[in-house]
């Protein structure tokens, strides 16, 4: 049954899980990427294969990880190999069914910012920068991409291109000729949108439980194509809610 005591984000990381399908093998972003696939792990889908950047295959941690050197990924792996290997052999060798990445900005096809705010020479802001997601981004099977939603975030223009997405839309992504599909979905804490499939713009077809239009559209930095076919998400489970915030330590009221 639905629990109707649950925030934004906890709604956007229930989303996001659901997406992931059971025995995918997937390559998994720290932060809300990282909590939406363990939270995948724990509900639908048991038998999905995490692999995080640091090296570990088939992490099953019982807390979310800090980073991608916390502890509690190797100790609960069933493999730990180099990093070399994680990117040649499984991520370019097409091993990898899906990445599961988060950003700071995100744009109309789907490329996303995770270098700097502002200009590159005199940033606003740094941010944490590229690590592997340049690499997932291109060389998955699809993508997954998970963030907030606002107008800092969704962009008309990106401040800097930290990993494609679908380019400028079109054939354009086909014709640099990555191995990978690009990104599937983006699942924020308003709804999820989907790239068309011929365009590949980016266009609204789920709003969460209590959420309108219209809201997704004012928090949004272009004008924002939505389906003839909308749909609602469905609120999140009482098992999910409990094992997510099992998942971040927060003790379920019950």
């Amino acid at each position: 049954m639905p629990d109707t005591a649950y925030t934004a984000d906890e709604m956007m990381t229930v989303a996001a899980a659901r997406m992931l399908r059971n025995g995918a093998v997937c390559f998994v972003g720290i932060g809300l990427p990282s909590a939406a696939a363990n939270l995948a792990r724990l509900t639908h889908a048991p038998g999905v294969v995490l692999i995080y950047e640091s090296g570990t295959i088939g992490s099953k941690p019982d807390v979310l990880p800090l980073s991608i050197g916390d502890g509690e990924l190797a100790e609960t792996a069933d493999a730990v190999v180099s990093t070399v290997e994680i990117f040649s052999y499984w991520l370019q060798g097409g091993r990898v069914d899906v990445g599961f990445l988060g950003a700071a900005q995100i744009d109309r096809f789907a490329n996303i910012n995770t270098t700097v705010i502002g200009d590159y020479k005199s940033p606003a802001a740094r941010l944490p920068g590229a690590g592997g997601a340049p690499e997932i981004a291109a060389s998955s099977g699809e993508v997954l991409i998970t963030l907030r939603q606002n107008k800092r975030s969704f962009v008309e223009k990106l401040d800097f291109v930290t990993s494609c997405g679908h380019l400028s839309g079109g054939t354009s992504r086909e014709q640099l000729r990555f191995p990978g599909r690009g990104p599937a979905a983006v699942i924020t804490d308003l709804g999820i949108l989907i790239p068309d499939s011929v365009t590949k713009e980016l266009t609204l077809t789920s709003i969460h439980h209590g959420i309108s239009v219209e809201c997704v559209l004012e928090a949004t930095g272009w004008p924002l194509k939505v389906s003839p076919h909308l749909q609602t998400s469905a609120p999140p489970s009482a098992e999910e809610l409990s094992a997510l915030r099992n998942l971040q330590g927060i003790p379920n009221a019950g």
